[in-house]
């Protein structure tokens, strides 16, 4: 079995992770590295408030890794990430090899994270596109249907017909 990238992002507490972030930085690397992980990039993502509470924190620190490793060793590493108190929670996701190029860089980019808290409106031509082709509705362009009569089970019990 090949070796595969993955990309975790963590919930740090930020309490503990205040004073030292490096600290906290060097702690995530030692799991994964004592679990025969190579870690290719990492960096804080963002600190932000949550929008609901997680272990009681209201506010947390998201750090994003991008790591190498088998994908058997995947359970003993979220075993460890579970069982320190620094983390407040994890999602790692597999990179599809046609992806990774793109997303180590991404994660490697220091102002990557500016790109999606930019509070710009986009211009009408930009959100036009974004929007996609104009749907049309079934009936439009077509010649108004008679009423259809009611199928059966939708109205309630039927009336007994005449010939039952």
């Amino acid at each position: 079995m090949g070796a595969n990238v993955y990309e975790c992002m963590f919930l740090l507490d930020t309490n503990r992770v205040a004073g030292d972030p490096a600290a906290a930085a060097k702690q995530l690397h030692a799991i994964l590295e004592r679990n025969h992980a190579e870690v290719l990039a990492s960096r804080p993502w963002d600190e932000r408030r949550l929008a609901y509470p997680v272990k009681s924190h209201k506010k947390g620190l998201y750090y994003l890794t991008y790591f190498r490793t088998d994908g058997k060793n995947l359970a003993t590493i979220e075993r460890d990430f579970a069982l320190n108190e620094t983390i407040l929670r994890t999602l790692i996701l597999h990179i599809d090899p046609k992806l990774v190029e793109k997303m180590l860089e991404l994660g490697r980019d220091e102002h990557a994270v500016a790109l999606q808290t930019v509070n710009e409106p986009p211009t009408e031509e930009e959100s036009s596109e974004e929007r996609g082709p104009r749907r049309f509705r079934r009936d439009e362009g077509r010649e108004p249907r008679e009423p259809r009569e009611p199928r059966e089970g939708r109205e309630g019990p039927r009336e007994p017909r005449a010939e039952e």
